[in-house]
């Protein structure tokens, strides 16, 4: 029942750890879509939502991923959306997989690999603009900010440094793209796509959700420097879609190694961009396989943000 096409080569760090799933195929369910991390099903008026073990970085997907990412990435997803379900509605059903469809987990083998890494989920229309709040000057923020004082069209004081404190949060939302990177836009350009009304719910919902999460953070020890979020229509009215708050999505710092003025300390995938710059890669396809040490110590990164998150010690 599994795909294993995709995870022979490379695809155990050593005898002793666990093997990395990258990809996953259910006979008799159709796939919805395939993205960097994510294989979604369609199950007509429901989609289940796997996460595997892949990792991308500058718009490539790694050709080894990290053990244990798929579950982690699901595991901190159901937390937060949970813990935001009176800010706002989402779309998942149930993250157990006990509660699928037969179809889906009436053998053993496939409920083993999608326990912990799936998430059955309503069926929505996306909304295709990437949402971003962020806290903290960092990214291409920081880079735009270097060229022309502001970022997305928001003019921000001058003299900030690297990784500072913003004076106060900014909704700075993207174009997805199909492929390639996506664009910031101005929140105006927003407001033209999407209309006023959708822009300004998806714009306040953002900020909402960014400032009750980072304040929760803080008393873990992890600033929540920047977050993306992605929404849906569901008889129409809007919900939060997709993941949400993991270090895939966000940028995870240590509260007690914070220090403006530089890059900061990470619990999120800032450690295999940092591994890709030092051997130089273009960040043209093909990429480079990551090495066992970036693997391993990325592992720990994202285990370690989901057990100060939740106050769970295993998944």
């Amino acid at each position: 029942m599994i795909d294993t096409t995709e995870k022979l080569e490379g695809a155990y760090m050593t005898k002793e750890e666990i093997s990395v799933l990258l990809n996953i195929n259910l006979p008799g369910i159709p796939l919805f879509k395939k993205g960097k991390v994510r294989n979604v099903f369609d199950l007509g008026d429901k989609l289940l939502l796997v996460a595997s073990d892949r990792i991308s970085a500058y718009d490539s997907v790694m050709p080894n991923g990290i053990p244990d990412k798929g579950k982690i990435l699901t595991q901190i997803s159901a937390f937060w959306f949970d813990f935001t379900k009176n800010i706002i509605d989402n779309q998942v059903i149930s993250a157990n997989v006990d509660d699928f469809p037969e179809e889906i987990t009436i053998h053993d083998d496939v409920k083993k690999i999608l326990d912990k890494r799936s998430m059955l989920t309503r069926k929505t229309d996306s909304i295709d603009v990437e949402c971003v709040a962020r806290g903290y000057l960092s990214g291409s923020a920081w880079r735009e900010y270097q060229k022309s004082g502001s970022v997305c069209g928001i003019k921000l004081p001058a003299g900030l440094k690297e990784s500072d404190k913003l004076p106060a949060l900014i909704f700075t939302p993207a174009t997805k793209a199909a492929s390639g990177h996506d664009e910031n836009i101005s929140e105006k350009k927003m407001m033209d796509i999407l209309g006023t009304e959708v822009g300004t719910i998806l714009r306040d919902k953002t900020l909402e959700i960014y400032n009750t999460a980072r304040d929760y953070a803080e008393t873990k020890g992890i600033i929540i420097a920047d977050t993306k979020f992605e929404f849906g229509k569901l008889n129409n009215k809007i919900i939060i879609i997709d993941e949400m708050l993991t270090p895939d999505s966000s940028r995870f710092w240590p509260k007690d190694q914070y220090k403006p003025g530089g890059p900061q300390p990470s619990y999120d995938k800032q450690f295999v961009r940092d591994y890709l710059i030092s051997i130089k890669w273009n960040k043209e396809p093909p990429a480079p396989r990551l090495s066992e040490e970036v693997v391993k110590k990325t592992r720990q990164k994202y285990l370690e943000a989901y057990q100060m998150l939740t106050g769970k010690n295993i998944l």
